[in-house]
């Protein structure tokens, strides 16, 4: 119980700190510091909590460890579920306070659909690849965090012009249910990185396997 609560908490305070550098800042938001909102919470947050539940925060992430059998089937359930409820909550506080939470949505830039498929793939497969490959190794736990940080940052600042840096379906499905057009673009965000997720899990396991 402990790691599904750790899960919402730390997925809550992702999307409450993360989205809330788009929304609190209004205007004055710069794509700058949208990266270091959900790259420094992320950061955090894995330092906190990853003793806990691994602070997956990510269905994606969650999906490419249980693809790696690093996690069983119904415990990766239990923190997707944990995940979504955590994501809800922060916008759900969100809104209570008078923020658009539309505003802070995924949506895809002026590339067009076809690149923000791409990105979304390519940049979730590298995410999950890398936490998988920091976190099998214990004497890579004192910097774990921070990498993980640096890279969710790298991608916010290559990706949100893109498609909205989400590598995050649950990211994506708290935010983007507040709007209808943003809704119907759902089907991205959720299918393409899971994609990437499986990937970089079956990739893991290959390089695994030849050592």
């Amino acid at each position: 119980m402990n790691k599904i609560f750790s899960e919402i908490l730390g997925t809550f305070a992702l999307l409450f700190f993360g989205c809330g550098s788009i929304l609190f800042l209004g205007e004055n938001s710069s794509i700058l510091n949208i990266a270091f909102g959900f790259g420094i919470t992320v950061t955090l947050v894995a330092y906190s909590l990853g003793s806990i539940s691994g602070a997956h925060l990510n269905p994606a992430v969650s999906f490419g460890m249980l693809i790696s059998k690093r996690m069983q089937l119904t415990d990766f359930i239990l923190y997707l579920i944990g995940q979504l409820i955590g994501a809800l909550l922060a916008v759900i506080l969100l809104t209570i306070i008078g923020l658009d939470v539309k505003s802070a949505s995924t949506i895809i830039g002026s590339y067009g659909v076809l690149n923000a498929v791409i990105f979304e793939l390519i940049a979730t497969f590298f995410f999950v690849f890398l936490i998988l490959r920091i976190t099998s190794n214990k004497n890579n736990d004192n910097i774990a965090g921070l990498v993980i940080g640096f890279s969710l940052f790298m991608i916010h600042i290559v990706g949100i012009p893109v498609s909205g840096a989400s590598v995050n379906p649950a990211r994506s499905i708290a935010t983007n249910i507040f709007g209808a057009n943003e809704a119907s673009m759902l089907w991205l965000y959720i299918i393409f990185p899971m994609i990437g997720g499986l990937i970089a899990g079956l990739v893991y396991n290959l390089l695994n396997k030849e050592n």
